[in-house]
């Protein structure tokens, strides 16, 4: 029997041909792109994407250089540098099917918590062209009552004070960009890869509010130099298991100590609004536009809202996964019609988009079998996903005078997960928030006023004060908490 195989460069060659592997020569690339935040989604996405146009095009300058800026992202540099770089991915297809890539785009990768330095100098260097970031809704340092910059954020004063040696991404970047102001260079731009309505728009407001803290003539000029350019991106990414790197090694004999696995289906709807050269990413599917925002709303509105439906209502019932949900026909006539009747209706013109299909599709991709995407993983951080991804939507059915039980239902079960942090047959709920403690304090307040949890204005806002919202809330409340299935109020909201 053959031993295991590291993947490194040199074993490359020797993989299996069913693998796809980079057929260019990584030693030309040059790493015209630095990306902070290398995560799953990063790697299944714009990595993927980049390592396509690099098998099929000159495009040597475009390759990426991955920045972490926490301790927790050393074992991902410590992991890709054993690997020089590369890891695969696999695409799991609905009915069982798997493709395996290695994909070789990024090229290197620095920790920022070593040496912020050599991340700031890399940033400023002129062949870097582009500054791209998945840093999750938290990473963007929004303050919940404003909605701008949070300047009492500890690491926000000690970068104004620090410049040289920045905590926050706001921080690296208006230092890079200092640099290349200082040495007439010309701006990079700025790419948000996060899932949140005009990401271009909110890191743009977010680095000029933190660099006016420290240097108003350069915000000045971030503000007429840098482009920001919006963006919607779409690729089911669950956590990589111990099953992916144990199928690398049963089925290839390949370690791969990081793997990604993903869904086959993926989408990447960009602004063309570059400062300073862009790869030609429409090569290899990416759609560029001159306005993301009907894109992104449908994306955010369906999608991700949709997740948050199944992974809140999903998890009191007692599933684990998304397309055990899918299995249930309760849960899809459930969501189905919560995207027929709340969200659809509010939604704008789509171009080339059949709305139709599109629900359709991802009904299909939830259901993936091979995808087994963890409803613990859903439920990461909501307080940070529903403002953007389910509150609006029952804020313009309110003002529209339309239904919006579908919706109203998952911020009743959100209360009561937050409250008991257990399913409705009293299991453990693992609940990771960042508002976690906020949240509990605030539903278990439930029991001596039914609208304790939705006054909770870092989250909810004014939604308390809306005498029809809270009615239906209310009685929904008393249901649950009555009778925690359930299964039994979605019932009841589908006879409406």
């Amino acid at each position: 029997m053959n031993s295991p195989m590291k993947l490194n460069q040199e074993n490359l060659s020797q993989l299996p041909r069913d693998i796809m592997r980079p057929t260019y020569d990584r030693r030309q690339l040059t790493a015209g792109i630095v990306h902070v935040g290398v995560g799953g989604f990063h790697r299944s996405h714009e990595a993927f994407y980049t390592d396509e146009l690099l098998q099929s095009s000159d495009a040597s300058r475009w390759g990426i250089c991955g920045v972490g800026l926490r301790a927790a992202d050393r074992r991902m540099a410590s992991i890709l540098k054993e690997q020089d770089y590369l890891y695969s991915v696999i695409v799991k297809h609905p009915d069982g099917h798997r493709e395996t890539r290695v994909i070789g785009s990024i090229v290197d990768y620095l920790m920022g918590c070593d040496d912020p330095a050599a991340v700031i100098d890399r940033m400023a260097d002129a062949k870097t062209k582009i500054v791209s970031l998945t840093i999750t809704e938290g990473g963007y340092n929004v303050d919940p009552d404003t909605g701008d910059f949070d300047r009492s954020n500890p690491d926000a004063l000690h970068d104004v004070e620090n410049p040289s040696n920045p905590k926050l991404v706001f921080g690296y970047l208006t230092a890079a960009l200092k640099k290349r102001r200082q040495a007439g260079l010309p701006a990079f731009t700025v790419q948000s890869c996060d899932n949140i309505l005009h990401n271009g728009d909110l890191t743009k407001q977010m680095l000029l509010s933190f660099a006016r803290m420290q240097d108003s003539e350069l915000a000045d000029w971030i503000e007429s130099e840098v482009c920001f350019p919006n963006a919607m991106v779409d690729r089911i990414t669950p956590v990589t298991t111990d099953a992916d790197i144990e199928y690398l090694q049963s089925e290839f004999k390949l370690v791969d100590n990081w793997p990604v696995a993903c869904e086959p289906f993926r989408q990447w709807v960009v602004e063309d609004r570059f400062s300073n050269g862009r790869p030609k990413w429409q090569d290899v599917g990416v759609q560029f536009v001159a306005d993301v925002t009907p894109y992104e709303k449908m994306k955010l509105r369906l999608l991700n809202a949709g997740h948050s439906v199944l992974g809140i209502l999903g998890a009191i019932h007692g599933y684990q996964t998304i397309d055990e949900c899918m299995r249930d026909d309760l849960f899809v006539t459930y969501l189905r019609q919560f995207f027929d009747h709340e969200v659809t209706p509010v939604l704008d013109p789509v171009p080339g988009i059949d709305l139709n299909e599109y629900k359709r599709t991802l009904v299909e991709r939830f259901g993936n079998p091979s995808i087994g995407d963890q409803l613990s993983r859903i439920c990461l951080e909501s307080s940070s996903k529903l403002p953007v991804f389910l509150i609006p939507t029952i804020r313009e059915n309110l003002s529209r005078g339309a239904g919006l039980e579908h919706a109203a239902l998952v911020i009743a079960a959100w209360c009561y997960y937050s409250d008991k942090h257990a399913d409705r047959h009293g299991n453990a709920l693992e609940v990771t928030d960042g508002l976690k403690n906020d949240l509990q304090k605030a539903a278990k307040a439930t029991s001596e006023d039914v609208l304790s949890f939705v006054k909770f204005k870092p989250v909810f806002g004014e939604l308390a004060t809306d005498e029809r919202f809270t009615a239906i809330y209310a009685k929904m409340i008393d249901r649950l908490y009555r009778n925690p299935d359930v299964s039994e109020q979605m019932r009841e909201i589908i006879d409406l």
